[in-house]
């Protein structure tokens, strides 16, 4: 290839990286692997006769996609180690952490960490279905090879990835709200370190429950009282930017994710306006049995 082509292709590369990334990251859940997912398709670019490519953008949305999807297939049959459960009712921070939010957070953020959550539920071709044709507005029938189905199959996919992704609460209008605010309060006082903050929003004989992942001790640790909650919270912090409001079992509550995979789950009764208990949930077994939604 001419030194003046390589130089256009790398020109148009770089300005469809951004959505190339997105479709990758929403796929994978993985800064890091998204961009490897980037790099691959960037490679079989240079390994394609460019010249015969009629939509550029189109092609290189489809190799993304397609090692994204192979990224992931290989994610799930090889046998993984569990990830770390946070220690979400530490007394103390880690000794020098720091308490930003890192880059895969923060563009977690941008995405839904929640949303990032549910969609690590679903199958990689009910994912990649619901993420081409949901989120960037690909139709069925380029979808379609990518998953060896036919459009209407794969228009089946995105509709059961959908359901899963909504999922259904058991609360009325009135309690979500309500719930939420609560629940809202609770992690943005655990973000800002607001000790009181959180005491006003636990009922004063609140009871939060850890399971031993969670705790990181052999049995499971109970904290009661709301002075008591508050400093378990307070010393999350470092945490919250992996946290992201979403429905567990019908209910508003919280979910912690590391590299888009659901870590920490906790749920919350509340009574009035007040938090009553806190079931703070690491176990793998566990966290598999649970319903995880998007909290429109």
């Amino acid at each position: 290839m001419p030194e003046n082509d390589q130089d256009w292709l790398a020109d148009r590369f770089e300005r469809e990286r951004g959505r190339l990334a997105a479709v990758a990251y929403r796929m994978l859940g993985s800064a890091t692997d998204a961009e490897d997912a980037v790099q691959e398709t960037w490679l079989r670019l240079n390994r394609t006769n460019s010249a015969e490519v009629d939509n550029l953008s189109a092609w290189l949305t489809t190799v993304v996609a397609r090692v994204s999807l192979n990224m992931l297939r290989s994610r799930r049959t090889r046998r993984e180690q569990p990830l770390e459960a946070a220690e979400v009712v530490d007394t103390s921070l880690d000794e020098g952490s720091d308490a930003q939010p890192e880059p895969q957070a923060v563009l977690a953020d941008s995405v839904g960490l929640a949303l990032l959550v549910v969609l690590d539920t679903l199958s990689p071709a009910e994912r990649l279905a619901f993420v081409l044709h949901d989120m960037f507005d690909l139709p069925f029938e380029e979808i379609a090879p990518l998953v060896d189905r036919t459009p209407t199959a794969t228009r089946q996919l995105a509709s059961r990835a959908r359901r899963r992704v909504r999922g259904s609460g058991h609360l009325s209008g009135r309690d979500v709200v309500r719930q939420r605010r609560l629940v809202e309060a609770y992690l943005s006082a655990v973000r800002t370190g607001d000790f009181e903050g959180l005491v006003a929003v636990l009922d004063p004989d609140v009871v939060l429950h850890a399971d031993r992942t969670a705790a990181s001790t052999s049995t499971p640790r109970v904290l009661q009282g709301a002075r008591a909650v508050a400093h378990g919270a307070v010393a999350s912090a470092v945490r919250a930017p992996h946290t992201a409001v979403a429905l567990v079992d019908g209910s508003v509550g919280l979910v912690m994710a590391v590299e888009g995979r659901l870590a920490v789950a906790l749920a919350f009764r509340t009574a009035g306006e007040h938090i009553t208990a806190i079931d703070v949930i690491a176990d793998p077994e566990r966290l598999q049995e649970l319903a995880v939604s998007v909290l429109d």
